[in-house]
Parts: structure tokens; C-alpha cells; sequence
């Protein structure tokens, strides 16, 4: 069961770490570039300010974003603002978001979010927290996946096994990290190889943030996965 006011705490905390680590920075490294290509640490901050009150209209039932455009054209208006400016809309975007968690509200519900993908509603203070952790470690700052919270990287694997979950480009493998263990690819009776490493590298390899070397992978080369 996703227990979502346990995730909108989660978020909260993620949150916070987030603008304590940013309100060290200043002007000229807020132009700096990300570890994203072709974002600046700018733009990570835009996107996920953005991110936040489009979080806020798929809980409130309106689309996610207004066309396909929007998303990249605030995000790129957004991106050049100065630090303090970029503080403020993180804060309030992030208080908006919980403020909107806090209704009361059928957590059962599907609710729609870009492209045509669908969730449950209690799922979406998790993918915000996704958003915050992930594009933390992604402004370079001192922020790693090794410090991502235990839970958070156990349930991003799962996430991310699932999503990659019968999808026939990747081949069917198992994922381990010595003690958990989880299934993705193609639809098999077994699968073809297994990929063994850290809760952090299978993370960072799954989530596109790390190239895989220090896994090992048995039965054939590492996958190649898509793009998230």
C-alpha cells in the first residue's frame, strides 16, 4: 500500500535539504552547468519549481501541463532568474504542492500526467519525490546518490523495474543487490541475465544517472535501457 501522507512528509524533508544546500550557492553558480546536458543549475531549479504546481494541477484534476510546449518554454523563462528568486519559487511551489496534499481527497483515484500516462493519486507525492532527490544529486553540488535515503532507493529500483516492466527492447533480467531482488524486461517464464550491484548503482544505472561499470552482469552484455 503507498501510504502518500508518509510521502508528502518525505517530500517535505527532501525539500528541505534541497533549498538548504541551493541558499549556499550564489548568482554566477546558479549559470553553471548541471549535470543534465544542456541545463544549467538554473534550469534544474525552474524545472522543478514547475514541476511542483504541475503536480499541484494533476491532484486538483486539471491537466498536468496546459500543451506540450509549456513545460520547456516556462522552464527555459525560468532558468536565468537570480538565486533569491529561484529560493523564493522553490519555497512557495514546494508549499503549494503540500498544501494540496493536504486535502482531503480519494487517494484511490486515477489522475492523468504527461503523454498520456495515468496513476493512482496516492503515487504523486512519491514521483515528486522522486523529482526532488534525483534532480538534487543533478545540480552538482555535493549531493550524491550515496546520500539518498535507504527507502528512497529501495522503492526507486522498484519504480524503475516496473516502468521497464515488459518493455520488449530490454531484455528480461533479474536485479539484485545481494539481499532484495527484482524482475524487468520482456515478459519471460525466467530471465535471460542478472545484473548484480548496490541499491545505489542499480539506482544510478536505472535511472540514467550512472553508466552501470560497476555492476556485473551475468548471461550477456548490461541492457540497454530507453530513455526515461
Amino acid at each position: 500500500m503507498i501510504d502518500h501522507a508518509h510521502d508528502l512528509e518525505s517530500v517535505r524533508d527532501a525539500t528541505e535539504r534541497l533549498l538548504t544546500a541551493v541558499a549556499k550557492l550564489d548568482n554566477a553558480s546558479v549559470t553553471q552547468s548541471s549535470r543534465l546536458p544542456g541545463w544549467s543549475r538554473g534550469h534544474v531549479l525552474a524545472h522543478l519549481a514547475r514541476n511542483a504546481d504541475a503536480l499541484v494541477n494533476v491532484l486538483q484534476g486539471r491537466p498536468m501541463y496546459a500543451d506540450a510546449t509549456v513545460r520547456d518554454t516556462d522552464i527555459e523563462r525560468d532558468a536565468p532568474r537570480p538565486l533569491d528568486v529561484q529560493l523564493a519559487d522553490l519555497r512557495d511551489s514546494a508549499a503549494r504542492f503540500q498544501e494540496a496534499g493536504a486535502v482531503p481527497a480519494d487517494w484511490s483515484r486515477r489522475v492523468e500526467l504527461r503523454n498520456g500516462v495515468t496513476d493512482t493519486a496516492a503515487r504523486v507525492p512519491f514521483r515528486r519525490w522522486i523529482e526532488v532527490e534525483l534532480h538534487h544529486v543533478d545540480l552538482g553540488i555535493g549531493y550524491e546518490l550515496e546520500d539518498l535515503p535507504e527507502e528512497f532507493v529501495v522503492r526507486e529500483i522498484d519504480f524503475l523495474a516496473e516502468r521497464f516492466g515488459g518493455h520488449t527492447d530490454v531484455a528480461p533480467t533479474r536485479l539484485t543487490d545481494g539481499t532484495r531482488a527484482w524482475r524487468t524486461g520482456r515478459e519471460a517464464d525466467s530471465p535471460e541475465m542478472t545484473v548484480t550491484g548496490s541499491g545505489t548503482d542499480l539506482l544510478g544505472w536505472l535511472a540514467g544517472r550512472r553508466d552501470g561499470s560497476p555492476l556485473t552482469v551475468h548471461g550477456g552484455p548490461l541492457p540497454v535501457l530507453p530513455p526515461l
